[in-house]
């Protein structure tokens, strides 16, 4: 404790520069990731698939993912810039303090003077906030979705589904925010210096909460669950699930093509109750072995850990973030350059304090990367030993045919910006030589049927 006292004196200086560092941080990020972007650009231009993968993929397949992949950087080039630029006005033009005393001028203007307090005030600015943003990004969003992936194949969304999500994202986010708003600000305010200690409680007992509801009142918003039907898909997994007592409770499957080609398998539930969604783009292009062994990979990161020892990384990650937070909390500094003179209000701050945390965010994001590209390689060697090694080389093969995946990486943008080793090194991990050119026959279907894989909210 006396550590952080300390260094939050340190820091609080009178005219310190802190919108200039923070501008400066954001820009060097951005040049950064450009800078590599451009450099995996140059990967994207080869017109030959990878050694290794000359066996696997025809040339037809290999163009047409290079193509998409450029695509898609030229998007995140200028979606990213377009953010830039949104956030470097937002700071010189002082947004936040302009807006700040607007949502308080219509709280009082309009609400009760029981709702006058800093709360209620925090509410309202942070739900306004969501709006603005949900607006000023609807261009890229739009752009991504009827533009990009529809050129490619991707897209199933019609423009009412799209804008029906994005009212209930709204409306999910208008109901949330308030009550774990007021929760995060009253532990803040009632519990002094020692505020990060009950904010790590929270946030924990809030993850549990919002994994226990999901699938109960948030996921039926956006999908349809369906119970698997009885075959041998839903005997080969509750099969693979006995074997490695896994505690399934139940199988769904997920009508995920209504909105994309692409696909998703994933468990959730508590520790001693879990379910397996599937989705029904996954069921349709892929072999039922081939089902299973995806399962058995994914299933793998829970019986070697992983799930575990990554919930436990993001608990120590929030108590780390909560801390530093106190460091910042009372820094007058700050918020003057920022153009809080008289109001310094815990929402703000947090806000500015998670600005100035970017640099260190983007250590934690490289060393995250490599972790989980560490556990990819153990859950595939899991999958292997069971038995599937074969069936899982050669879905990998068909979902990076499906999907258009990049076949090829620039090292230091793989570092940075992959959180899953690149199809050539999972072949070898796997020591599959190939037999034929799966892309070939794929190609003929048509362009609606690509998919991806992703298992646990993660591209497999």
């Amino acid at each position: 404790m006396d550590i952080l006292q300390r260094l939050a004196h340190f820091l609080d200086r009178p005219l310190f520069p802190w919108k200039k560092l923070i501008i400066g941080f954001s820009l060097g990020q951005y040049v950064f990731e450009g800078l590599l972007s451009l450099r995996q650009y140059q990967i994207l231009r080869q017109t030959r698939p990878p050694k290794v993968l000359e066996n696997e993929v025809s040339q037809e397949v290999f163009d047409k993912s290079q193509s998409y992949g450029r695509a898609k950087a030229k998007y995140s080039l200028f979606s990213g810039l377009y953010g830039q630029i949104q956030n470097t006005a937002f700071i010189y033009y002082d947004v936040l303090p302009k807006l700040w005393a607007l949502t308080g001028s219509w709280l009082h203007r309009f609400a009760p003077e029981r709702f006058s307090g800093e709360i209620s005030h925090s509410i309202i600015f942070v739900l306004t906030f969501i709006v603005i943003q949900q607006v000023l990004s609807l261009p890229t969003s739009i752009y991504h979705t009827f533009v990009l992936e529809e050129k490619f194949g991707f897209n199933k969304q019609t423009p009412k589904l799209f804008v029906m999500d994005m009212l209930k994202s709204q409306m999910l986010a208008f109901i949330l925010t308030p009550p774990i708003l007021a929760g995060f600000l009253a532990i803040v305010q009632k519990t002094g210096n020692q505020f990060f200690y009950y904010l790590w409680l929270f946030g924990a007992g809030l993850q549990v909460f919002m994994i226990t509801i999901y699938p109960i009142t948030i996921l039926p918003l956006f999908n349809k669950l369906s119970p698997l039907e009885p075959g041998d898909l839903k005997t080969g997994v509750e099969d693979l699930a006995k074997r490695l007592k896994f505690p399934l409770s139940e199988l769904h499957v997920i009508d995920g093509s209504k909105r994309s080609a692409h696909s998703n398998a994933y468990f959730f539930g508590m520790p001693w109750k879990k379910h397996i969604v599937i989705y029904d783009t996954l069921i349709e292009k892929s072999e039922t072995q081939e089902v299973v062994a995806v399962l058995a990979h994914e299933l793998g990161h829970w019986s070697l850990g992983h799930t575990t020892r990554l919930f436990g990384i993001s608990q120590a990650h929030f108590l780390y973030i909560f801390a530093l937070f106190s460091v910042f909390i009372n820094n007058r500094s700050l918020y003057e350059s920022f153009g809080f003179h008289e109001e310094f209000p815990i929402i703000i701050g947090f806000i500015l304090f998670s600005d100035a945390l970017a640099p260190m965010d983007t250590v934690i994001k490289l060393l995250m990367n490599i972790l989980s590209r560490r556990y990819e390689f153990q859950a595939d060697e899991f999958a292997q030993k069971l038995g599937y090694s074969t069936e899982l080389a050669r879905s990998l093969i068909k979902l990076q045919i499906q999907n258009l995946s990049t076949m090829d990486a620039d090292w230091m943008y793989a570092s940075y910006h992959f959180s899953h080793p690149i199809l050539s090194e999972r072949l070898g991990a796997l020591g599959w030589y190939g037999d034929s050119k799966v892309g070939v026959s794929e190609r003929k279907e048509s362009k609606d049927e690509k998919i991806a894989t992703q298992a646990s909210g993660r591209e497999l």
